[in-house]
């Protein structure tokens, strides 16, 4: 039974772009800040952007997107106090007028929380930080349809603010040593590092798809060489000018090509995705590298002059999810097979705890039903299955954590592991709801020979030359 697919999770470097006047825009459905690019080999002139319009919509506050430079900037945040928050924001559709539902809940969560730390002897730690999310309560219906992130720890000046996608299961309210990234995990590892590129034989728009916010990022446009009103004696302008025509809607096709290989290998995206008509993308494929084809994910039927901004967000994301589902389901069974094989595959929490500590994941797949109890050493930041009360590795006291699908993320994050979060699948549920895929088995690797090793300590470094004997050993 094939499984349905949750987000996937890769945490690598994002440029930050940031579009003028930003500081005072909310809720952007496209952001249009698109660039001059002079393609070579073009006269004085001919290529020249398109008018552009932004879509900006200024209703006094700033929108913000997080980004995965900011994720691993909390994932390392710790506060040996526990009195750091994660507040998470999910807006609920009113029952009446009044709207006070949300306001009702958080004051619930805020006493709650108060009422544990108060327990622990801890009440006057975020104390501050909680009556602040009070008085927050009141705007946040003013947030329109977004969800709301936000990590706060008065101690250390932290208050980070995000609006997000209205995609979180609920609101809830976390405080603990590290901040709780699991919600917004998902969020952001929704879909990789996208461009959708709109294209025709003069103009092409490459926007950038992160989460549900649209960014232009090119807008490129070469007109065409005029027509005259004679094809002249025997049709022989006409021809001249249809070659000229044909050669500049191929070198158009060429740039673009260009541009999107240079965005793909400066990291700007990880996939793309293509939305043109069958006659164009003809003329565009046999322009594109290898890398830019083999990095395209889907391609959907499109007028560039005529498709709305929700229109390319709606084909987009259903790609995404596709493609997603597809990988998911591929990476499950290679990492059970793998495991069962004992190769570049592993299965159940002691193991993967073992491997992730070890820096042998490249894949990890967490159930999104994992309930586990593990222990975490707040001093080496070991973590184990085994409810053990002190560290095997440095002896310090341990702690107890009841989510350890929470506690690994900093791991995964700051370690650039591809994450994907599965969910309905009896096989995956039979091997404990964790698995991943290795880069290597340190177990597996076979020591060098104490002869060679010994022989090699003799030889030094006099006569490197020497040494490439052994190379084929």
């Amino acid at each position: 039974m094939q499984s349905k697919a949750s987000a996937s999770m890769r945490f690598r470097r994002l440029p930050v772009c940031q579009p003028p006047g930003s500081s005072n825009s909310f809720r952007q459905h496209a952001t249009t800040y698109a660039k001059r690019r002079d393609w070579p080999g073009f006269k004085a002139g001919s290529l020249r952007p398109a008018p552009l319009k932004s879509n900006f919509q200024i209703l006094g506050r700033s929108f913000m997107t997080i980004t995965r430079e900011q994720i691993r900037e909390l994932a390392d945040f710790q506060d040996e106090k526990s009195c750091a928050i994660s507040f998470y924001f999910q807006p609920s559709t009113p029952r009446n007028k009044a709207h006070k539902e949300d306001t009702i809940l958080i004051k619930d969560l805020v006493r709650e929380a108060l009422r544990n730390l108060e327990s622990k002897g801890k009440k006057d730690c975020a104390r501050a930080d909680m009556d602040r999310i009070l008085r927050l309560s009141a705007e946040l219906r003013s947030n329109g349809t977004h969800a709301k992130a936000l990590f706060a720890c008065s101690a250390q000046n932290i208050w980070h603010e995000y609006d997000l996608p209205a995609n979180l299961s609920n609101t809830q309210l976390f405080v603990d040593r590290h901040f709780h990234l699991k919600p917004i995990a998902h969020l952001v590892g929704a879909s990789p590092l996208l461009g959708v590129v709109l294209v025709d034989r003069q103009r092409a728009r490459i926007f950038e798809l992160r989460m549900d916010e649209l960014i232009e990022r090119e807008d490129l446009f070469h007109s065409l060489p005029r027509r005259g009103r004679s094809d002249g004696f025997a049709g022989y302008d006409g021809g001249h000018a249809q070659r000229r025509v044909e050669d500049e809607a191929r070198q158009h096709f060429k740039n673009v090509a260009e541009v999107l290989k240079d965005l793909l290998e400066k990291g700007v995206f990880e996939k793309w995705i293509l939305a043109c008509q069958d006659a164009h993308r003809s003329m565009l494929d046999p322009q594109l590298h290898s890398y830019v084809s083999q990095a395209l994910i889907g391609h959907f039927h499109a007028d560039l002059g005529h498709i709305s901004h929700d229109e390319i967000r709606t084909h987009a994301q259903a790609i995404v999810e596709r493609w997603q589902a597809d990988r998911r389901h591929e990476l499950v069974t290679q990492a059970l097979s793998q495991a069962r094989s004992n190769g570049r595959g592993v299965t159940g929490l002691r193991r993967v705890l073992r491997s992730l500590e070890l820096g042998e994941i490249q894949t990890l797949l967490i159930g999104e039903t994992l309930q586990s109890h593990a222990i975490e050493c707040p001093g080496c930041g070991h973590i184990d299955a085994h409810l053990v009360s002190y560290c095997p590795a440095c002896g310090r006291a341990t702690q107890e954590i009841v989510d350890v699908g929470e506690a690994i993320l900093p791991w995964v994050i700051r370690r650039d592991i591809e994450t994907f979060y599965v969910k309905e699948d009896p096989e995956f549920d039979k091997v404990g709801n964790i698995a991943a895929l290795l880069r290597f088995r340190s177990d597996n690797i076979q020591p060098i020979s104490t002869a060679v090793a010994d022989e090699l300590g003799r030889a030094g470094a006099a006569y490197p030359g020497r040494l490439r004997r052994f190379a084929s050993r």
